[in-house]
């Protein structure tokens, strides 16, 4: 789709503005004939500005506009930082419904809610509704339509509608790699997606299976043993900070499918499954937008990718491994494979490139929705200054995150009798803070935080409803952590 700016409401298929609630006018609508006028009025009236409600009028006369739309959002005190995304996103698919090739929306005035944020919504809102995952489908759905946005025009408006564009486009990235099944994304699929975009952008290195057995890459090696399709470490490399600053390492967790290995998961809902990259592609979309957005910092995006498979090769309970950093793991459970997988890419990321910061993504724990739902991500820091910051991000993006503690009597949970440590905690106890527990090992100092995005990373049948958020992957982390990482 192709974004437009206009000062005033020009010719258009669809007009659409927005209505508080009880409000007796749309606001920002032009001058409209008498008849167009009395029929939004009556409308306005029916629908009463309720938050997420569409009314459509045909207009009359010699008005430019074929429809008039209005979109209800609300009490003026109960918006948020998410209203014109929702709404804007629902406005989006009532147009691509009506098979329209353009619509226009008028952004709200001031007193509402600021320029910036309102154009920005709506732009992230509108793009990423359209979105639908549609690589394997003989009928696909019609091009999306474009859309105007009425706004005054200034050189801050047209930087923010740019940033939307790409951070809206990272997240698009993002879920359309997840979505993908696993007989199309393997380890070597996710290396290619890398490769793609760091062409003239960024550096891409990738470890296949000998190399990370010969360097000592034990979770990583062991997890992947057992598939046909080989493990890989994935690293990209943005450099546009001053070479002495320190750079931001992201980490994700991308099992392309995760049988659970020996300890084989039961049937139901085992396609779900090819979710379980999700960390991974979380790290693609942010990595693609950082470089599109050129942000003047150093960001190290590190993705170890395996299949978790059973076999004769398999990795098995009672195996001891030794991790990355040398630390021993003795093995309960194989389906708690990503731990050691992101417990080696932890290692290396602190060890090769001292970073100011490490955060990592991860479907690690059931745990996790059973603790906060399918509607808000676990958090779990080593530094209160970091875990604030990205609070204060999840706030902005409304991506909801909650922090869970992590203390001496957690990190105690998984001492092992034989080794180091063991790769599950005690019965059903605190299973996502041991998981976490686990990856704290894996680094010493860094400041670190842990996203545990179960719940989160594709819809689920608990999912808040959100109109940018069509069935499956969500892309979940990638607004908020480019809020994050634009802040610095």
């Amino acid at each position: 789709m192709k974004i437009k700016i206009q000062n005033t409401p020009k010719k258009t298929q669809l007009l659409c503005g927005f209505a508080l609630e009880k409000s007796d006018k749309v606001l920002g609508l032009p001058k409209l004939d008498a008849k167009t006028s009395f029929a939004v009025n009556q409308s306005l009236k029916d629908m009463e500005g309720k938050f997420g409600k569409l009314t459509i009028i045909p207009t009359t006369g010699k008005n430019q506009f074929q429809r008039i739309l209005i979109a209800g959002i609300g009490k003026k005190e109960a918006i948020t930082k998410d209203t014109f995304r929702q709404i804007s996103g629902k406005i989006a698919q009532k147009s691509r419904e009506l098979k329209l090739k353009e619509f226009s929306i008028i952004t709200p005035p001031t007193f509402v809610i600021d320029q910036i944020s309102s154009t920005s919504q709506i732009v992230e809102g509108v793009k990423m509704a359209l979105y639908k995952f549609e690589k394997f489908k003989a009928e696909k759905e019609e091009k999306s339509p474009d859309m105007t946005i009425i706004v005054s025009k200034s050189n801050k408006v047209l930087q923010a509608i740019k940033t939307a564009e790409i951070v809206a486009d990272g997240a698009i990235f993002t879920k359309s790699i997840a979505n993908l099944p696993p007989n199309e994304c393997t380890p070597s699929t996710l290396a290619n997606f890398a490769k793609t975009i760091s062409k003239n952008k960024m550096k891409c290195k990738i470890i296949s299976k000998q190399e990370l057995k010969k360097k000592g890459f034990g979770g990583i090696s062991a997890v992947g043993q057992g598939s046909k399709n080989e493990p890989k470490l994935i690293i990209m490399e943005h450099s546009r900070g001053s070479r002495n600053e320190k750079p931001i390492v992201l980490v994700g967790k991308a099992v392309t499918f995760d049988t659970g290995g020996i300890s084989l998961k039961p049937g139901a809902n085992m396609d779900e499954m090819k979710f379980d990259k999700c960390g991974g592609c979380t790290v693609l979309g942010i990595m693609k937008a950082v470089s599109e957005l050129k942000l003047p910092i150093n960001v190290i995006g590190i993705v170890p990718s395996v299949e978790n498979m059973p076999g004769g090769e398999s990795y098995r309970p009672g195996d001891i491994i030794k991790l990355y950093n040398g630390k021993t793991a003795e093995i309960l459970n194989t389906d708690a494979e990503g731990r050691l997988i992101l417990a080696d890419a932890l290692a290396y990321g602190e060890k090769y490139y001292s970073p100011k910061a490490i955060i990592d993504f991860a479907t690690l724990t059931g745990a996790c929705i059973i603790a906060l739902g399918t509607n808000v991500a676990g958090m779990v820091s080593n530094n209160e200054k970091l875990s604030k910051k990205i609070f204060e991000s999840s706030k902005n993006t409304t991506e909801q995150i909650w922090e869970l503690p992590l203390n001496q009597e957690f990190m105690d949970m998984i001492k092992s009798d034989v080794a180091d440590m063991k790769n599950i905690g005690i019965g059903r106890a605190a299973g996502t803070i041991t998981a976490a527990a686990f990856l704290r090992n894996a680094i010493e100092d860094t400041p670190w935080t842990h996203l545990d995005i179960a719940g989160v990373a594709w819809t689920q049948i608990a999912t808040k409803e959100k109109s940018y958020n069509p069935k499956g992957a969500t892309g979940f982390g990638v607004r908020l952590i480019l809020d994050y990482l634009q802040k610095l």
